[in-house]
């Protein structure tokens, strides 16, 4: 069975420190999912399990979109994997849009993937982008869930702040929950630790 903590620590992208996510909580660690796609073979081989869960589920999927940035490498090699096309949507003026002449038609049913799904926040904006434009979202999918939301073959549930649909599968590799703390209630920052933000929002 695939060890994914193991693969995100060899290749340095299972940080310890003291950092600002996306969220703007703060955790000891953090997933820097881009140090695990910037070796091709590690990329394909994660995609490819990634794609197993989803080939096995019997799920249809036409189309792979990724809300970019941090999804796009995840989206296209898991695309690739399932040999279907790859998208991606980005922000203009803070919000989502398919872009750079992609379409989508009616009906087309598609899967959002990220990179790391935290409270699945950036996938349900995607999720909407693709919606307006007639798509139909079949499901979320993501290198590693950080806990919040329930994936397919987990028994952890889904805590409060997810924000994906309870209606739709969420395909990950593994969970990895880690302690998070709001700014006001930081003890590293009590400490006096300066926090950083490694993640492309930087």
């Amino acid at each position: 069975m695939m060890n994914v903590e193991n693969i995100y620590k060899e290749a340095g992208a299972l940080l310890e420190g003291h950092f600002i996510l996306s969220s703007g909580n703060h955790s000891n660690r953090y997933l820097q999912s881009a140090k695990v796609l910037e070796d091709t073979s590690r990329a394909e081989i994660l995609a490819k399990a990634l794609a197993k869960e989803i080939i096995d589920s019997k799920i249809k999927v036409d189309t792979i979109c990724a809300p970019a940035l941090g999804g796009i490498l995840a989206g296209y090699e898991l695309a690739r994997a399932l040999s279907i096309r790859s998208i991606f949507v980005e922000r203009k003026e803070g919000v989502m849009e398919l872009r750079r002449g992609f379409e989508i038609k009616k009906g087309e049913k598609v899967l959002i993937c990220e990179d790391i799904i935290t409270t699945g926040g950036s996938a349900m904006e995607a999720s909407k982008a693709i919606e307006a434009l007639g798509g139909k979202v079949v499901g979320f999918a993501s290198l590693a869930n950080r806990g919040f939301c329930q994936r397919v073959g987990s028994d952890s549930k889904a805590k409060s702040e997810c924000k994906l649909p309870s209606d739709k599968p969420l395909f990950a590799l593994d969970d990895f929950e880690f302690e998070m703390y709001s700014p006001d209630e930081c003890p590293m920052c009590k400490d006096g630790s300066k926090a950083i933000k490694p993640g492309s929002r930087a």
